[in-house]
């Protein structure tokens, strides 16, 4: 059973559809780390072009993906509630599997560091139990006000 339903992500992060990639939320340790799903299928707006005879998630949605899987482990404690995290940095991003319709992703995000209002995550994406995307992740922790 799932911790946070997609209704409830929306509660936290501003994401909406069709740029919000996580539809549940399995585990959750505020500040700390989740773990996320997505169910990708045939009908996501991306594989109209990526590629027409042969549809591939692009890379950069799983790293967005798993990136909002992070947002959600920073913002649910309660010193970050109703603030925005955004891409500070992607680093050693790594892409081991294709991910296609049919496919579910497994997104595991954890906070390996926080210092003030940056904070950095270790991410991981699998498949069948098997790793297809992994990267580290810098976010910055603002509110919409200060963009």
């Amino acid at each position: 059973m799932s911790v946070l339903t997609t209704k409830e992500i929306m509660e936290i992060i501003p994401h909406r559809h069709p740029f919000l990639l996580v539809d549940t939320i399995e585990e959750l340790e505020p500040g700390v780390r989740a773990k996320g799903k997505k169910c990708v299928t045939y009908n996501e707006p991306f594989f109209a072009g990526h590629f027409p005879s042969e549809p591939v998630m692009p890379g950069v949605l799983v790293v967005e993906a798993l990136a909002q899987v992070g947002a959600v482990a920073l913002l649910s404690q309660p010193g970050f509630k109703g603030k925005t995290a955004y891409f500070g940095a992607i680093n050693s991003a790594k892409f081991k599997k294709k991910i296609v319709p049919g496919d579910v992703l497994m997104l595991e995000t954890e906070i390996i560091k926080i210092k003030g209002p940056i904070g950095i995550g270790s991410a991981k994406a699998y498949v069948d139990g098997k790793l297809a995307v992994q990267a580290e992740l810098t976010f910055a922790i603002g509110s919409l006000e200060e963009s």
